[in-house]
């Protein structure tokens, strides 16, 4: 029997999923909640095969909760369902560890295939999702730089010209938490201590030109 959580913040979708899933003769859903942290302390209370998540959601969002499994040993599986489907958004989840990624548009079998798929390791990927993951890896770069997403560098170039994580979470419409999710996951890969390093590392790079990353005019 495959357990399955479902986080979404609109209790209608929450709703419409644990019925067609409940239709499922190997299919359970043993919770739901419609935040991040909620869902975070779900997981670690009923122990699901397969999470269901939503990327927009009031606290820490969808990309917050991948971040943080990201440091979990015991990990499910997260098919990502969202009306979102942004290309740096979609190349941020897959690295960060969904193994499906699908738009809420789609259709009741295709969430079940990828809810069955995940269950024992597998993918499955909206069409346009999977053309993207193709051009990423045909058109990827080389560099120290490479090893960041496209949102991680956004962050990146946001810190260095001195914002704040409030300042960033603000810019690109992230949370906070989500924020502080993506720096860490910068300092991982970059192998680097902190933001003073980080920021030295991006000028170094090319990343910001060094005028910018001087000015002192930021948002209050």
């Amino acid at each position: 029997m495959i357990r399955i959580l479902i986080v979404d913040d609109h209790q209608v979708v929450r709703q419409g999923l644990r019925f067609v899933l409940e239709q499922e003769p190997d299919c359970v859903v043993v919770g739901e909640c419609a935040d991040g942290d909620a869902a975070l302390a779900q997981i670690d209370a009923v122990r699901p095969d397969v999470v269901l998540l939503d990327m927009v959601m009031p606290g820490v969002d969808g990309m917050g909760v991948l971040h943080a499994l990201q440091d979990r040993d015991e990990r499910p599986a997260v098919v990502v369902l969202t009306s979102f489907p942004a290309d740096d958004l979609v190349m941020d989840a897959v690295r960060a560890g969904a193994t499906s990624y699908l738009p809420k548009t789609a259709a009741v079998d295709r969430v079940v295939e990828a809810v069955r798929a995940a269950a024992t390791g597998g993918s499955v990927l909206d069409p346009g999702v999977a053309a993207l993951l193709v051009r990423s890896v045909r058109d990827g770069g080389t560099g120290p730089l490479a090893r960041l997403s496209t949102r991680e560098r956004d962050v990146l170039a946001a810190l260095t010209r001195g914002r704040s994580n409030r300042e960033i979470a603000r810019a690109l419409s992230l949370s906070e938490q989500t924020v502080k999710s993506y720096v860490s996951s910068i300092l991982t890969k970059l192998d680097l201590q902190d933001r003073t390093q980080a920021a030295i590392f991006a000028l170094q790079q090319g990343l910001v030109p060094l005028r910018e990353a001087l000015q002192t005019d930021r948002e209050p």
